[in-house]
């Protein structure tokens, strides 16, 4: 499946608020949400996870909605740490602590948090009715299904997940503009390079080209290259995380061979050489990076669709998007969608002792009406597709959003035409691709293509381990399950069944 970073994507809350998490350990509760209430003693109180930070003001909205139409019940939300989300839930399931209803951690897999008996089977609820609400695809066993069974449901739809962002005004003020006036977006990495040159040099040390902020250390460098390579060819991008990343042409990672992602770090040390990059972009957080854009401390940055929540409620919306920067006018590959496509599902808890509460949240949650409200609050497009018309949109930036999923093209899911392949968790390395690009831009990796083909490497030999493992319990698994030589990264996959 192609996956979202802690997705699809958020942001660390702070410091503080993880050691404070982590030092509670079993006795970890959730904490009122804006929109909570206090039940009535014969209510029920539902706990719910999730590590949506920008996002807050929807579910805030529509944990509100959800207790007006259900009086006996209160919604207790926590927003965790997006960075430690894995750990906390985990430590949860040992403390005895878990939350009713969450966000699913992308780690350990659906399927091995199904086997850990982490999920409550929703089937008593999920019936074939209810499914059908969802797009065609949705609900796929080895996906989202295991033994017949339905565990989660997508809170979002899927889309590309990165852009480059345009500050119009520094554009406007390095008089980068086409003769009506309008922002010369650039589309290509040579444009990419002339707008940062200018906007540097005419600043004279004021404003930078580029900026991003990586001192969260959540491998946020990883989204340039991931951004910068699908254009260029590289199918399988390069995003943090096991088992994705592959391009699936060849059910291995190219970084070595495909030298689309050699180009693009040179490319990126030519930038930083030339100072283009605004200097203490290392240091800072990616929040502070979003304020800094906002301010015009340097033109254009790498990102995704969560940052134009805030920027909206600081009435910033002089900026423009666009993805797929390429080395020609046409990409040579794109963002892809696997059928159930979201990065971000709601589960219940095992546990819960309110399993038909925790259920219609699960509803509320995911329904076409609360996905048309997270596009109107300008979070993302919804699984349902009818939600993201252009009527009721009325940021232009957002609009621009919403129009990309025409970039985001259907991929081969390995999991889709092999089920088994639900139970290969491969280990993540030590050290993975965000890192990397991270090495690359201080100085400290020298030898790129080494550095590009050992990583490759290693993935390969977990993801090959962890095959073996589930091929060992009798299940039909194999490395050639991840191969789909007749795949065209330029045109939507299309399978046909016997």
């Amino acid at each position: 499946m192609t996956a979202s970073p802690l997705s699809r994507r958020t942001f660390l809350r702070g410091s503080a608020l993880a050691a404070g998490a982590v030092a509670a350990g079993g006795a970890l509760s959730a904490c009122g949400s804006g929109g909570s209430g206090s039940g009535s003693k014969s209510g029920s109180a539902l706990t719910y996870w999730d590590w949506y930070v920008t996002q807050a003001p929807w579910v805030d909205g529509e944990v509100s909605r959800f207790q007006k139409a259900h009086p006996g019940v209160t919604v207790r939300k926590t927003t965790q740490v997006s960075a430690k989300y894995a750990d906390l839930v985990a430590l949860a399931y040992r403390g005895g602590s878990t939350p009713d209803v969450f966000m699913v951690p992308q780690s350990p897999g659906l399927a091995e948090q199904v086997d850990r008996g982490w999920l409550l089977p929703l089937d008593q609820w999920a019936t074939p009715a209810w499914q059908a609400g969802f797009p065609e695809g949705t609900f796929i066993e080895g996906a989202n299904v295991f033994g017949g069974k339905v565990y989660s449901a997508p809170l979002k739809g899927s889309a590309p997940q990165y852009q480059l962002y345009v500050h119009n005004g520094v554009f406007r003020s390095a008089g980068l503009t086409n003769p009506d006036g309008s922002v010369k977006v650039p589309t290509t990495w040579d444009e990419v390079s002339a707008a940062a040159d200018t906007i540097t040099r005419k600043s004279r040390g004021r404003t930078y080209g580029l900026g991003f902020g990586n001192g969260d250390n959540m491998g946020l460098m990883a989204w340039w290259l991931d951004l910068f390579v699908r254009g260029a060819g590289a199918p399988g991008g390069a995003p943090s995380g096991t088992g994705t990343g592959l391009d699936l042409r060849v059910g291995s990672w190219t970084y070595a061979s495909d030298r689309s992602y050699a180009d693009f770090l040179e490319l990126m040390v030519q930038w930083k050489q030339r100072g283009y990059f605004y200097p203490n972009s290392l240091s800072l957080s990616d929040e502070a990076a979003r304020a800094f854009f906002e301010r015009g401390k340097f033109g254009m940055t790498v990102g995704g669709v969560w940052n134009q929540p805030e920027w909206t409620q600081h009435k910033f919306t002089d900026y423009s998007l666009v993805t797929l920067p390429s080395p020609g006018p046409t990409p040579k590959a794109y963002y892809y969608a696997d059928p159930v496509g979201t990065g971000a599902f709601a589960a219940v808890s095992a546990r819960t002792k309110h399993p038909q509460q925790a259920f219609q949240w699960v509803d509320a949650l995911t329904s076409a009406a609360a996905g048309r409200r997270w596009v109107q609050d300008l979070n993302g497009v919804s699984v349902h597709p009818a939600d993201n018309a252009a009527d009721g949109i009325n940021s232009k930036p957002f609009a621009a959003f919403v129009a990309m999923t025409k970039q985001e093209l259907t991929g081969p899911v390995p999991v889709v035409r092999n089920p088994d392949l639900a139970g290969v968790t491969p280990q993540a390395p030590k050290s993975d691709i965000g890192d990397l690009v991270t090495g690359v831009y201080t100085g400290q990796i020298k030898d790129v293509r080494s550095a590009l083909s050992s990583l490759a490497d290693q993935k390969g030999r977990l993801l090959s381990t962890a095959v073996a493992a589930v091929a060992k319990t009798g299940k039909k698994a194999a490395m050639s399950d991840y191969v789909f030589a007749d795949w065209d990264p330029t045109v939507p996959y299309t399978t046909k069944k016997a």
